[in-house]
């Protein structure tokens, strides 16, 4: 549904003057919570600092939140936090039907973890467990799906890109068979700058594409290999994000295709299975590397059956919005994802809790410190802010694809999209990391900003990671809206490369693991210099009535951008 605005400040004052309960916005299938912690436990600064920033984090990061998962009562309690905070600030609800939220159906589909995958190779059967060997499941909301003896075959990097010349299905029928793909994209692992784009990953890398893609051309099953490098994170972060109950947006929401069963293998089972038909893992790297390079039948077939629990559920988007005194059908974006993994079952069988301390606790206390700025102070902004606080990010970004999809603000109207999303908090860093630095003309706004606090814009450090495609944002790219990515770097004031090296590695041995908890030490006086900067960005459009950025020229963005202009002067 589209929404310009029509909630008038009167009545959204009223609303939070009698606490803004709002029995309607919750949906007849979500679990119940207990309250929230009230929103004036802390008494908060109109102001950006890090007194409040570190209770809005360590708040959202407590155990009491159970790791924030869509559909448990931990993740409503997070989104009647974050409404409450807005409250607080005084913006007005932006979500539908003149309410703070937006519902996004899902469904919720648990693998059972007993699941064995077969593979028959050469007259010798092996089979691979789930977790250790593989991990497996389906988007298709089927309880069972049964895969009988699909012949695989290894399609490269799995991806067929016209403007690049590069088709790895080209002369190759995949119906009723089981792609094995290669993690990222042409070019990472041979190094080359002349394949796509090297070592920075494009988004035929991201593994969301390659089930897409494996889909349309008709695949049973897709197998992605893993290896740490292409994927820039380790096995356990894949059995970590694979096991439990996953999430997806239901088919009628979400128009890209589905396979009836898609999962990973590791690189040693991958090692076998090559050499079981012969071939040399390694040489097949290099092969698929190579311009024109051709499917590989391999000497396997794959088999499956594969249960499954399944339930319709929804969660929800999390909407405030500050009305523009002059043109408040256009819109500026703060945004950031609230969920994340919940509660697992460890190897020895004790309960652990996925605080999401760092992602996304983080994001979502930077978006509410700076709403705080913009409602404490004057002058009112010309055109409109929203704060979304979406859900779904780590089920494949499936919030913000479906708050896209639905916009209560036009996309046409939309200025541009800042997104927050694992803050550093290692301390002021001389160097402002723009994940995927060169991209549109929000960067030279905010160079501006950084120059001020003397530092410098870099791109990502692991720009083979892909990280542009892996936060909310990319869905407002993808539809032409301008976004903006950035956070502090690597070259701390303290230490400098040395110390923030060794804080990136400490991260990243936390990153989806239970050990993402909120920490009295952290250092948040740089945090709080991104947060000025990424507020005065958005200070900069809000003001700039005329100011409509746009993507740099060449990227592959900047078409539905200049489409939506076109519209805009109609």
């Amino acid at each position: 549904m589209q929404r310009l605005l029509l909630i008038s400040l009167a009545a959204a004052l009223a609303l939070a003057a009698c606490g803004g309960e709002r029995p309607a916005d919750t949906a007849d299938d979500a679990p119940q919570a207990d309250a929230a912690p009230a929103a004036d436990a802390h008494a908060f600064s109109p102001e950006i600092n890090e007194a409040d920033f570190r209770e809005l984090v360590k708040t959202l990061a407590s155990d009491e939140f159970e790791g924030r998962a869509p559909g448990s009562p931990g993740g409503e309690k997070t989104v009647e936090y974050i409404r409450a905070q807005y409250e607080r600030l005084g913006l007005q609800p932006g979500g539908e039907d003149g309410g703070w939220y937006q519902t996004v159906p899902m469904v919720e589909t648990t693998a059972d973890e007993s699941t064995v995958l077969r593979l028959d190779s050469s007259g010798e059967a092996r089979e691979l467990q789930f977790g250790t060997d593989m991990v497996i499941g389906t988007r298709t909301g089927e309880t069972q799906v049964n895969i009988d003896d699909s012949e695989l075959v290894f399609v490269g990097y799995g991806v067929d890109a016209p403007e690049q010349d590069w088709n790895d299905y080209a002369g190759v029928d995949v119906t009723g068979k089981t792609v094995v793909i290669l993690v990222n994209d042409p070019g990472f692992h041979a190094g080359d700058d002349k394949l796509f784009e090297g070592n920075r990953m494009t988004y035929y890398g991201r593994w969301t594409y390659k089930y897409e893609e494996a889909a349309r051309k008709g695949a049973a099953a897709a197998l992605i290999i893993h290896d740490t490098e292409g994927a820039s994170y380790g096995w356990d972060v894949v059995r970590n994000s694979w096991s439990g109950a996953q999430f997806d947006l239901r088919a009628a929401d979400d128009p890209e295709p589905r396979l009836p069963a898609q999962g990973w293998i590791t690189g040693e089972v991958a090692r076998q299975l090559f050499a079981d038909s012969g071939l040399d893992l390694d040489e097949m790297y290099r092969a698929a590397n190579r311009r024109g390079f051709e499917a590989v039948p391999l000497e396997a077939t794959l088999s499956v059956d594969l249960k499954s629990t399944v339930a319709e559920k929804s969660s929800r988007n999390v909407i405030g919005v500050l009305p523009g005194s002059e043109r408040p059908d256009e819109t500026v974006i703060y945004m950031g994802h609230w969920d994340h993994l919940g509660v697992h079952e460890s190897d020895d069988g004790t309960r652990e809790i996925y605080n999401g301390a760092v992602d996304n606790a983080t994001g979502i206390a930077g978006i509410i410190e700076i709403a705080g700025r913009f409602t404490g102070e004057a002058p009112a902004p010309k055109r409109s802010l929203a704060f979304l606080a979406v859900t779904l990010e780590e089920s494949g970004l499936l919030g913000s694809k479906y708050y896209v999809a639905h916009p209560t603000f036009p996309m046409k109207k939309t200025v541009a999209v800042i997104n927050l999303d694992a803050m550093s908090v290692a301390g002021p860093s001389r160097d402002f990391v723009v994940t995927g630095k060169g991209n549109s003309e929000l960067e030279d706004i905010l160079e501006t900003f950084a120059d001020e606090q003397q530092r410098v814009l870099v791109e990502e450090g692991n720009p083979a990671g892909g990280y542009y495609f892996r936060s909310d944002h990319f869905n407002f790219a993808k539809a032409g809206v301008p976004a903006l990515y950035a956070k502090g770097g690597n070259d701390l004031v303290e230490g400098g490369t040395a110390a923030g090296k060794a804080a990136t590695e400490d991260y990243a041995s936390r990153y989806h693991q239970p050990g993402d908890v909120y920490r009295e030490e952290w250092n948040l006086a740089g945090v709080i210099q991104d947060l000025d900067a990424l507020y005065g960005v958005g200070r900069v459009l809000v003001d700039d009535g005329d100011r409509w950025p746009n993507w740099y020229e060449g990227n592959p963005f900047k078409a539905a951008r200049d489409e939506r202009e076109t519209r805009n002067e109609e």
